[in-house]
């Protein structure tokens, strides 16, 4: 930053906090980020496919369904989709 004052320019900084940042990408921002970086479209729909939603109780399984928010915790996969959605905006 010293550089920045002696040399008269301007330094701009900005932070995100990325703490809750897994809970609040939007599943289609990951599929239009896989698209947008040219991952083919066979391989975007198989990730999509894992993020179909089954709910396990005693009496059985749930019908799937979609969850729109947020990415899988725990999933090996989930750093790396987050890496290339944020490579994308």
């Amino acid at each position: 930053m010293i550089n920045f004052r002696v040399k008269g320019k301007n330094l701009y900084l900005g932070f995100v906090d990325l703490e809750k940042a897994f809970d609040k990408v939007p599943r289609e921002v990951i599929r239009w980020a896989m698209l947008k970086l040219g991952v083919e479209k066979w391989l975007v729909s198989a990730v999509m496919s894992m993020y179909t939603t089954v709910v396990r109780t005693v009496y059985g399984n749930s019908s799937g369904f979609d969850v729109k928010v947020g990415m899988q915790q725990g999933s090996a996969l989930s750093p790396l989709l987050f890496v290339i959605v944020m490579e994308a905006i």
